[in-house]
């Protein structure tokens, strides 16, 4: 072999083979052997069809530019293009002719090196029609002969060259190459290389050859040609020939295994190489022959001799899950499946090599909310789960086979003979296997999941089970499973059951019984038995009729859904493996033979602590009830205390009590009566009596207190934390929520004519809406049947259906009413529509006058409850802000009238106060078959609730079928009386000595207005209630904390005012997350049929209106794209994953909505962000930036204006922020608040006609509110640093005197203290009456007179308080003085712009859908992340390409570096790299693109060169330093 063959340094710059001429050639002095073709005739025969196909290719051409040219403005006629292609396409191949005929005649070697350099430069620059299929097949065979040529290089090589240029020009190259053997020839040169330059050349051809030719180039030998010297190359010549391999791969005839098993060797040894394209096209390779010989046992186990094994299970484990893309992921742990089905040496190399702890990692570090969400059921893709679950049952054997085999036996001998072996396997993966289950995974996981526990226990001895077993809460788990109506699951459930009472009798006899197995296997054979002992298993009762056959749909069975096609008993069979009977038989087998006593006679036996907590709940219960009838009275408030503490202590013991123990006691519903007091929540908060509503708020308090009460810091022994865990665990194992997939419902594209006549590209229903009997106000709807979108809620379908039905009579009666409560009502302008007017009855406002006692009335302080007069939901809006507002968003307005995209989505507006305007108030009541359907859920969902209340096994494909007939009629509005909300004076004096106590008031009101039919929750309502109930306790921990402590200080139980702020010890708020219920939202939310909120069975948006914290912040966010934005998580995740770098970043996927550019002026920054949202806020389209005279659009600069936008907001001056505690940084102008950004006071007298600046703030915060809804509908991020107590402002919610601490500290304590010293004076008058002008207290040993305090706002001495006497702050005034300042600060001082800001949000899209987060969630969805990266962050989720791999020396140094920066440097790495100084929400790993770092090409010194970036696609171009000490120097 010459020089030129030697193994070549990796040499990026260089030009790939195709593109560089051969250097250093030897020299040449003989011809080519001679070779006359005769082809004068066939080329002349092409003139008339070169003639027609130029034309056809150039029209086709010059119309494809003219469209392309046009977008970008600079273009020609069609005829003109038209032309100059016609005539390009003609002279191209007068050329190719001339160059043909000359190839065919006999030249000396220099006229064939020119010939074929100018062949070559045409078919580079030619059209892709210029060369026609007849001409194609003429070169063919010239070229094939000259790349033969054996003593010049250069003619082989501009060949072969020509060869590969010739199959990107015409795709039927490829075919005429090979009949004319081209593929052999090119397989020659590569099995004996000469050149290095003509060997490259063969990859470049054969792997275009092999696109079209895959079998031709397997029967060649291509598979060995191109790999036998592949480490003579180049990375980037070995990834093009891994591609030949792998074309070749994917059609591999199933017969003659021998053209691609040599090859199998040299394979396994490329999975070491650290490129991870060559790995990845090497393991598809891979996949690709095990699929072709996985029947052949003898084919496995040669190929498993070769160290397949060892490499698959490194690359699958922790460490290579951010090496590969997912679907190659999971297809090596398929090829491990196929291995081990069919390889004793497979079998036993993975146990050697512990697999069970590999798979462990694999599943802990797996997010089981995600368990199913690319199921074979869903989407035809097998995931990760599913494959790992599949090996898991190869490497166990199967219990019962129709045949035995000796793999079988083999197996089952290895295990028996290495008990070891299986205990490590047992020990490693039960756990982990029971978190899967729990984890509330669809049926077919669960079933994997049991299948591989069954066989575990089966092969297990005795003494191994039973410390196998002690390491979970096996019976707990198996009571669980029992409450699944499947056959297959509970079949399954009933084996482990027979497996553990056969092996060990008496050890788990009794826990059975505690956890309820034992009722539960009594209920599966006794169906007809009536437990009323035990309530819960009234709904475990399977479903009826035999399981179905599995021919019409296989994988829908569980039987075959981890079948690998190895046994006899195949899906094709079509017939599900389940008997009839065989579970009831199952369970009266295991009962008759391990439980049939008199002990354990289920409708008797109970245990002492299920008895005991019984009783407690019963105790409590009737004392509840005995004092409910006794407002006034508190002579049973300390039985009842007394009785919760002996609750909480039995609760408190540690494993005494089971799941099933707590659930069945009825302690739950004792507490939520307790609670409630005796009654559940039915209707408006109006309807709840004062007096009430009073012992409801006492009794949280005292709940509250006894829960956050510990001795030992989270311990178990903290009470709050105990209730809330058993709790989460009565709810997994009560609820029965059902998961409603459309799978066989065919996606196609449907016209809805209700409610706004669109089309979908769903099914819609049939609807035929009739009047019903009786019903004379109302018309006859005119329509037959009519097609309705599914997924609307009935008010839309309402407003559809009203003006068509109603007569003039309904309208006069409609107005009439309308008019009669215009007399009693207060009237004003929505600030976000000067067009819409907010009402509010007299009625209304007197009731909560009653509920909400003014504070100088009774004469005590009210911190944490707003006054009625500044609350904003009971408060008439000013009707000069709403005109202000509207001004500042005019045109906006204007532009959204003539918006075609102003009915997409869910792009619905929702101002303040819009829900209790008469407006939204149902004018129409539907029925369908005699039941009234929910107003505020979609038509589809209200059909889907009635059915499977009828039907417990629904099919969806009936749902779409079905004609419904829905009735209406007219909704009778009940006028509510004043005698309703007004109570006699001694009631009301009553009220005024207990408002003080009225501390949380907006959390009780919430329980009473949520919109959610709660009897549909069935027996999870006590439960929900509960834990919404704990986890509003955890949230005002402070609140309850500091109320007692302030008491306490009251009292003269503790002294100094030092003591009151100590710390409160709370509970994580993961702990309330339910991971049963978030998984089963995310399965819900990936049916096909998920396009709307609507289309979600009505569970999951109840619960997520009511009780949110039960589901992760994962399964949260996308439910709050589904609803806000419109968005198909479907869609998302499809996407996500076919993009190999992170699944969700800051730019979302946005799948086809429009794209709008808009150009913006650096030096105008916050005038572009208002004409930006003055013409797009209100439509639903995906902004990007350009700037004034600068080049490039995209990501990047969008980014960057967002950040730009950012700091304008933060410029010190615009009397936005409060800057008390902001320092400007040097010389730029900026705030910096280490608090957050809050809004500054304004003086509630100030209007913003009068006043320039104040009407400047307001329209900021309107701007600021527009940019930041429209930042979390485009996935962009923002660097707006706000603080806790603002987040809380935007998700509605109020905002105490602890707030104020998080913002201005000093401040909230020394409010705090005042307000411990005022109770402590109201406490000492109530003592000495006579004496209460002489009380002599102090703050902090100074009298309150000598702090010369007055009433001005500390910081902001232009704003006055309304002080009623003295403006100097005394001890008499100080209650008045510390009302008045919170009001100022968190109140009536910001209201006007907090209004602003909401209504600039709810432009864009409404702000209420914001609720379902926290404000620490809010804040990480809005601004991402801002932690220090990791160096395992950095290698896993950093690409290296194009000359840099991990181990590159400037990359080592590099990420050194990185690792080595401090926050501002962080900040300003990414700020240069991606164009924000924050990561997305999940850090590196979302961020989309992945970071990529390619190598630099320098003109110049290295060392002195800098990096350059593209923003857009977050890649940076890194020179490759010399040391790490010139790469630190440029960052």
């Amino acid at each position: 072999m010459a020089s030129r063959g030697q193994k070549r340094t990796e040499a990026v710059d260089e030009f790939p083979a195709d593109k560089r001429a051969c250097s250093s050639l030897r020299p040449s002095t003989s011809n080519l052997s001679e070779a006359q073709t005769t082809i004068g005739s066939a080329l002349d025969n092409l003139d008339t069809d070169m003639d027609a196909s130029s034309s056809a290719s150039g029209s086709t051409r010059s119309e494809g530019d003219v469209e392309r040219d046009s977008v970008y403005g600079s273009c020609d006629s069609d005829h003109s293009l038209h032309d100059y292609y016609r005539h390009r396409s003609s002279s191209d191949q007068s050329k190719f002719k001339k160059v043909v005929l000359s190839l065919g005649e006999e030249v000396d070697e220099s006229g064939q090196l020119a010939l074929l350099t100018e062949l070559c430069e045409l078919l580079s620059f030619c059209s892709d029609n210029s060369l026609s299929s007849l001409l194609a097949d003429t070169i063919s065979p010239i070229l094939v002969k000259l790349a033969m040529h054996e003593r010049n290089p250069d003619i082989m090589l501009l060949s072969i060259r020509a060869i590969t240029y010739l199959c990107d020009v015409n795709p039927r190259s490829s075919g005429f190459l090979a009949r004319h053997d081209a593929v052999p020839a090119l397989c020659q040169k590569l099995m004996v290389i000469e050149y290095l330059d003509v060997a490259e050349q063969c990859l470049q051809a054969l792997e275009k050859i092999s696109r079209e030719q895959a079998l031709a180039c397997l029967q060649a030998g291509a598979i060995m040609a191109v790999l036998s010297y592949i480490d003579f190359f180049s990375t980037s010549v070995q990834r093009v020939a891994l591609s030949t391999v792998v074309n070749v791969c994917k059609k591999l005839p199933p017969e003659s295994p021998s053209l691609f098993m040599d090859a199998v060797p040299i394979l396994c040894n490329l999975l070491q190489y650290e490129d991870k394209q060559l790995v990845e096209s090497v393991a598809t390779c891979l996949i690709k022959i095990g699929e072709q010989v996985h029947h052949s046992s003898d084919l496995l186990d040669e190929i498993c001799n070769h160290g397949l094994v060892e490499h698959a299970v490194h690359l699958i484990s922790l460490n290579g899950q951010t090496t590969l893309c997912q679907p190659t992921y999971i297809g090596l742990i398929g090829l491990l499946v196929k291995l081990v089905s069919g390889s004793t040496v497979a079998f036993k190399t993975l146990f050697e090599l512990n697999i069970s702890n590999t798979i462990k990692e694999m599943l802990s570090t797996y997010d089981l909310s995600h368990g199913a969400q690319s199921s074979p059921m869903v989407d035809g893709h097998q995931n990760k789960l599913h494959e790992v679950l599949k090996l898991l049952n190869e490497l166990l054997p199967n219990i019962t086979a129709e045949q035995e085999d000796q793999l079988k036996a083999d197996r089952e001998t290895f295990l028996l003979n290495h008990p070891d072996i299986l205990e490590k396997f047992g020990v490693d993966l039960l756990t982990i296997l029971i978190q899967v289950v729990n984890s509330g995974v669809n049926l077919f996981i669960c079933y994997a999941c049991l299948s591989v526990i069954n066989k575990l226990l089966h092969f297990s001895t005795a003494t191994s089970l039973h410390s196998l077993l002690q390491t979970a809460n096996f019976s707990s788990f198996l009571a669980g499973v029992f409450t699944r109506k499947d056959h297959h699951v509970v079949l399954l459930a009933l084996q482990i059951v027979d497996t553990i009472m056969l092996k060990l009798p008496h050890v788990f006899l009794s826990s059975f019984i505690k956890e309820g197995v034992l009722f539960s296997i009594y209920a599966l054979f006794s169906p007809d038995k009536d437990m009323k002992l035990y309530p819960v298993f009234d709904g475990l009762r399977l479903k009826n009729g035999p399981p179905k056959s599995a021919s019409r749909d296989v994988h829908r069975c569980p039987c075959f859904s981890f079948d690998t096609g190895r046994s006899s008993t195949s899906p094709q069979n079509g017939t599900c493996k389940l008997q009839i009977d065989t579970v009831q038989n199952l369970a009266e087998h295991i009962w008759t033979t391990y439980f049939q006593t008199e002990s354990m006679n289920p409708e008797k036996g109970i245990t002492d602590t299920l008895q005991k907590l019984r009783t407690l709940s019963t105790a409590l219960t009737n004392l509840v009830n005995k004092s409910s009838n006794d407002v006034s009275s508190s002579q049973h408030d300390e039985e009842i205390y007394d009785l919760l503490n002996q609750i909480m202590s039995n609760l408190n013991e540690k494993d005494s009590i089971s799941t099933f123990e707590f659930v069945q006691s009825g302690i739950m519903k004792a507490l939520v009566n307790y609670l409630l007091n005796s009654s559940h929540p039915v209707g408006e908060e109006e309807n709840i009596a004062a007096s009430h509503l009073y012992i409801m708020e006492k009794r949280f308090e005292v709940f509250g207190r006894l829960l956050l009460s510990c001795a030992v810091p989270f311990g178990e022994e903290f009470p709050l934390l105990t209730l809330v865990r058993r709790t989460q665990s009565a709810l997994s194992s009560v609820e029965n929520f059902p998961i409603v997939l459309n799978h066989k419902v065919k996606m196609r594209n449907s016209y809805a004519t209700v409610p706004f006549g669109r089309c979908t590209s769903y099914p819609c229903l049939k609807v035929q809406f009739v009047r019903e009997n009786g019903e004379i106000c109302l018309h006859d709807y005119t329509e037959d049947i009519v097609n309705v979108d599914p997924f609307s809620p009935l008010k839309e379908i309402e407003g559809y259906l009203w003006p068509r039905v109603s007569n003039g009579k309904t309208k006069k009666l409609a107005l009439g009413s309308k008019d009669l409560k215009e007399k009693d009502t207060t009237c004003s302008h929505s600030p976000s529509d000067s067009s819409t007017l907010q009402c509010k009855s007299a009625d209304d406002i007197v009731s909560t006058e009653m509920l909400h006692v003014r504070k100088l009335q009774v004469g005590t302080l009210d911190i944490l409850l707003p006054s009625p007069a500044e609350t904003s939901s009971f408060e008439p809006k000013n009707v000069e802000l709403a005109a202000d507002v509207t001004d500042v968003h005019k045109d906006s307005v204007e532009q959204e009238k003539h918006s075609p995209l102003q009915e997409e989505g869910s792009m619905d507006t929702d101002y303040p106060g819009a829900r209790d305007s008469e407006d939204t108030k149902p004018k129409l009541l539907f029925y369908l078959e005699g039941q009234q359907l929910n107003y505020e859920l979609s038509l589809y969902q209200s059909i889907l609730e009635q059915q499977t209340e009828e039907h417990d096994d629904m099919k969806s494909s009936s749902l779409w079928s079905h004609i419904y007939k829905i009735t209406y009629r007219r909704h009778v509005k009940t006028q509510s009386s004043h005698a309703k909300h007004c109570d006699d004076e001694a009631q009301n004096s009553l009220l005024s000595e207990r408002a003080s106590l009225l501390q949380y008031t907006s959390f009780i009101s919430r329980m009473f207005v949520s919109a959610i039919d709660l009897e549909k929750l069935g027996p999870t309502y006590d439960i929900s209630f509960l834990l919404k109930s704990l986890e509003e306790i955890n949230r005002l921990r402070c609140h309850l904390m500091s109320r007692e402590r302030t008491c306490a200080f009251a009292e003269g139980k503790i002294e100094g005012l030092g003591m009151l702020n100590l710390p409160v010890y709370e509970v994580c708020q993961n702990e309330f997350v339910n991971s049963k219920l978030t998984e089963k939202l995310e399965q819900q939310m990936q049916d096909p049929m998920t396009f709307a909120v609507g289309a979600m069975p009505a569970w999951s948006t109840q619960l997520m209106a009511w009780c949110p914290f039960l589901f992760g912040f994962e399964a949260r966010h996308k439910y709050f794209h589904l609803a806000a934005l419109g968005r198909s998580p479907v869609h998302t995740h499809i996407m996500s994953h076919s993009n190999v770098g992170g699944s969700s970043g800051r730019q979302q996927n946005h799948g086809n909505i429009a794209r709008k550019k808009f150009l913006v002026h650096r030096d105008k920054i916050l005038e572009s962000a208002a004409e930006m949202m003055k013409f797009h806020a209100r439509q639903k389209v995906l902004l990007e930036v350009e700037y004034n005279e600068e080049v490039g659009t995209g990501l990047g600069p969008t980014l960057e204006f967002y950040t730009l936008v950012c700091q304008e907001f933060q410029r010190s001056g615009l009397g936005m922020w409060r800057d008390d505690h902001a320092m400007e940084a040097r010389n730029s102008g900026f705030l910096v608040s280490p608090f957050g950004l809050f809004p500054r006071p304004w003086s509630p007298s100030l209007s913003t006609s009068s006043t320039t600046v104040y009407s400047e703030v307001i329209a900021k915060f309107a701007l600021l509110g527009q940019i930041v809804a429209k930042a979390l509908q485009d996935g962009r991020i923002l660097d707006l640093p706000f603080s806790k107590a603002f987040y809380k402002l935007i998700l509605g919610k109020e905002l105490t005197v602890f707030d104020i601490q998080s913002i201005d500290p000093a401040f909230g304590r020394t409010l705090l203290e005042f307000q411990a010293i005022v109770e402590r004076k109201r406490y000492l008058r109530s003592l000495c009456e006579e004496n209460s002008h002489d009380l002599d207290l102090c703050f902090r040993n100074t009298k309150i007179e000598d702090l010369c305090l007055d009433f001005t706002l500390p910081g902001y001495p232009d704003y006055v308080l309304p002080a009623s006497d003295t403006m100097v702050v005394n001890l008499y005034n100080l209650e008045e003085y510390v009302s008045l300042m919170l009001d100022a600060t968190t109140k009536s001082g910001i209201s006007k712009q907090v209004e602003a800001f909401k209504s600039g949000f709810d432009q864009v899209f409404p702000i209420r859908h914001l609720k379902v987060f926290t404000e620490e969630e809010l804040e990480r969805l809005l601004c991402g992340e801002q932690v220090m990266w990791h160096s395992d962050e950095l290698t896993d989720h950093i690409k290296f390409d194009h000359g840099y791999t991990i181990s590159s020396p400037p990359i080592i140094n590099f990420l050194e570096i990185m690792q080595e920066f401090d926050l501002e440097q962080q900040r300003a790495f990414l700020q240069f790299v991606t164009g924000a100084p924050r990561l997305p929400t999940g850090g590196l790993a979302s961020l989309n693109p992945k970071l990529t770092i390619v190598r630099k090409h320098c003109s110049k010194l290295i060392d002195a060169d800098l990096p350059s970036v593209m923003t857009c696609a977050n890649y940076l171009k890194l020179p490759p330093y010399s040391s790490k000490v010139g790469l630190f120097l440029v960052y």
